[in-house]
């Protein structure tokens, strides 16, 4: 690999207005990886579309004529550092032919059949020699692959002195490669036009005065501005203002929200009417937007293990074809019949109808509100068997409130109430936040807290005018702190457990002195999507949360599909339940939200996580829901089920078509025009269908009506169970 200080510069070749071309040495490297160089101009703000070329090292790019954006394409072509890193990448796509070259070569072709015979010799000639070339050039460097079948097809006919069919045959492969690069750039040029082009300063709110302010200089808590048709640049939350708000290229939902005070907003969506300061919350790399694009720049690149097993089965099928043709070679001396042979390949289809159905799921369930990381998130979650959710804020809304507060030994409710909220008051578990939500709606002065312990998934320890107060589950204060929790009254807690509340548990040195009731409600759409992930073949649902047996029972009642519940959980135990459950064969998907997830999330096959997740959550999922809705889910279930029952139906039918071909023409019942035509048309076939097939998921309502349950309302497509 180059260092740094070998990265070559680029030269401006030609220019126009509005269109200039770059030559860049780099390009014909065949470990250069091309798509995320031409990702990285077309975000451009003011670049309109960027082709390139690699076997002419070069790339043409047409962009509004502004000398600022010209100078940012040439900035950002010869990034060295960045160039440096798209060394040592392959791919598959190959530079394209122009349309004016095909013609060209085509009518060369055909000349072939009426100029004199040394002339025919000479066009057919000039019109292999690419052919050949490429052949040569990959035995020596990388075996045996389809490309030397290619070149000996077209050899053994000029061998032959069959001028016409090897002319025709270079012509073919030329159409092939052009249109199948058209596929897979069309596949990757979908799921690049997420990526929407950065914003380079906004405007800001500085002691009531507005100023321009680079963007990269805009830092968290800052106030933004953003008017009609200003794109929001950054994650935060509306102060002031109202607005109709676009988000339709992050979460995919097409109908524009109404944003007032209150309001999250995310950077990507537009403005379309109206104007709202916010609070800056996510910024540069952190924001939603720039997360988005460097997962889906690293996708393009990403492979499953099934895609490398079906590739690898296709590069052993070429020693075969190989073989094949030169064993009918020997035996009948027929170089026809051996050319016809090694027309027909496999490799090329399956190489190519992988990457394109996997980008299409990609960007069909990123417009549906779905990011999947991935070919092998599609390959994971599709055959998934077995489900765990973790309950607060997942299966259920999260948003706590507050039911009952429940004094003992002298305490009141609100001295209760208020040493509990000032010992939650700096923790964002949607307990403390509920807690001291409460507080404040009681109009409770909270106490001044002098040392706070965090205890993840226990509770909290905190110093109150110089007396430790400890707030947590019943197992943290009678087992972990050793104070007794029996004096609390049975009966009435039984009450509380059976009507599904959480007991938040409070006691003073040493000394329990009450309970806090929070009641969670479950998600409307829980039951139905469920219910839809067993019909497409989960076996095996579980809950896991941290509250008492009681709260998590009577959740788990209300979700019929549920197999098994699992109670007083601590970090670690999640993950134990996972890895218990892969120790039995499972593929298991765990859908979390938050820190307390983080072992279980790591330790699953794939996992998923809810917009309003920790970002460490966020950060390791695989499958991240941009709408706060857990049909999303399903919908990322099925889509990748479809995805790969679409690649399955693809390689079959390569291989049968392509065998098909390969007898006929082993029989001398194929002439090699006719193989290589008919091969390239089976393969185009089955490219557009894997195109197509991927343009459309399931359709999953969101909202019922009066009187009709989510399942009711809720719509499935036939699931391919085969996959």
């Amino acid at each position: 690999m180059n260092s740094p200080a070998q990265i070559p510069s680029i030269v401006v070749a030609h220019e126009l207005q509005g269109r200039i071309r770059l030559r860049y040495p780099l390009l014909a490297q065949p470990d250069f990886d091309r798509l995320i160089f031409q990702a990285g101009l077309e975000n451009i703000p003011g670049v309109q579309s960027v082709r390139v070329n690699s076997k002419a090292a070069c790339a043409v790019v047409y962009y509004d004529a502004s000398p600022l954006t010209r100078s940012r394409i040439i900035a950002c072509a010869g990034n060295g550092d960045h160039c440096q890193g798209l060394l040592g990448r392959r791919q598959s796509a190959q530079g394209l032919h122009s349309v004016l070259t095909l013609g060209l070569r085509g009518v060369l072709a055909l000349a072939v059949l009426f100029v004199p015979r040394p002339l025919a010799a000479t066009l057919s000639l000039a019109l292999s020699l690419p052919v050949l070339g490429d052949g040569v050039a990959t035995l020596m460097q990388r075996g045996l692959k389809v490309e030397v079948l290619d070149a000996a097809a077209v050899g053994f006919s000029l061998l032959r002195r069959d001028y016409f069919t090897a002319a025709s045959i270079a012509f073919l492969l030329s159409v092939g490669d052009y249109l199948e690069g058209i596929s897979e750039d069309r596949s990757t040029g979908l799921l690049k036009s997420l990526l929407k082009p950065q914003v380079d300063s906004v405007w800001t709110e500085v002691n009531g005065c507005e100023m321009e302010t680079p963007l990269a200089q805009v830092r968290l808590g800052d106030r933004v501005i953003f008017g009609p048709g200003d794109m929001i640049a950054l994650d935060g939350t509306v102060l002031t203002g109202e607005a109709s708000v676009n988000a339709s290229s992050i979460t995919g939902e097409s109908v524009p929200v109404h944003a007032s005070p209150g309001t999250r907003v995310l950077s990507g969506s537009v403005v379309e009417d109206g104007r709202i300061v916010i609070r800056a919350e996510h910024v540069g790399s952190e924001t939603s937007m720039a997360r988005i694009t460097a997962f889906l720049e690293n996708s393009l690149r990403s492979e499953s293990d099934s895609q490398q097993r079906d590739n690898r089965l296709a590069d052993r099928l070429v020693p075969v074809t190989f073989s094949l043709g030169m064993g009918i070679l020997l035996l009948t001396r027929d170089l026809s019949k051996a050319a016809g042979v090694l027309s027909v390949d496999y490799s090329c289809v399956i190489g190519l109808a992988n990457p394109v159905t996997v980008r299409m799921a990609m960007y069909t369930a990123a417009r549906n509100g779905v990011l999947l990381k991935g070919a092998q998130a599609i390959d994971l979650l599709a055959r998934a068997d077995t489900c765990i959710f973790d309950k607060t804020g997942t299966l259920t809304k999260g948003a706590l409130q507050v039911t009952d507060v429940l004094p003992l030994v002298g305490y009141s409710e609100n001295e209760v109430l208020a040493l509990a909220a000032g010992a939650e008051e700096h923790y964002s578990h949607p307990v403390a936040l509920a807690v001291v939500r409460a507080a404040q709606e009681r109009q409770v002065v909270l106490p001044q807290v002098s040392q706070v312990d965090f205890i993840v998934a226990h509770g909290v320890s905190a110093y109150i005018e110089g007396k430790n107060i400890l707030v947590g589950s019943r197992h943290f204060i009678e087992e972990d702190e050793g104070i007794p929790c029996d004096t609390c009254g049975d009966d009435r807690l039984a009450a509380l457990q059976g009507a599904g509340r959480i007991l938040l548990y409070v006691a003073c040195e040493k000394e329990l002195i009450g309970l806090i009731a929070l009641r969670d409600t479950i998600r409307p759409e829980a039951a139905a999507v469920l219910q839809g992930l067993k019909k497409s073949g989960i076996r095996h649902i579980a809950i896991l949360t941290g509250d008492g047996e009681g709260t998590a029972r009577a959740i788990a009642a209300q979700v019929p599909a549920v197999d098994a519940v699992h109670w007083e959980l601590k970090p670690e135990d999640k993950a134990v339940i996972v890895r218990r459950l892969q120790a039995e064969g499972r593929i298991v998907l765990f859908t979390g939200d938050g820190v307390n997830d983080a072992p279980a999330l790591v330790s699953a096959d794939i996992d998923a996580c809810l917009p309003g997740g920790a970002d460490i959550a966020k950060d390791s999922a695989q499958v991240i829901l941009l709408h706060d809705d857990l049909q999303g889910l399903l919908l990322a279930r099925l889509a990748a089920q479809r995805a790969c029952a679409t690649l399955k139906h693809s390689f079959n039918s390569a291989v049968g078509l392509n065998s098909i071909l390969l007898a006929l023409a082993a029989k001398g019942m194929l002439p090699p025009v006719a193989a290589a035509l008919l091969h390239n048309i089976s393969t185009i076939g089955i490219l557009a269908y894997a195109g197509l097939r991927g343009r459309s998921l399931p359709r999953l309502a969101k909202k019922t009506g009066p009187g009709e349950t989510a399942e009711s309302k809720t719509e499935y497509d036939h699931v391919d169970k085969s996959v």
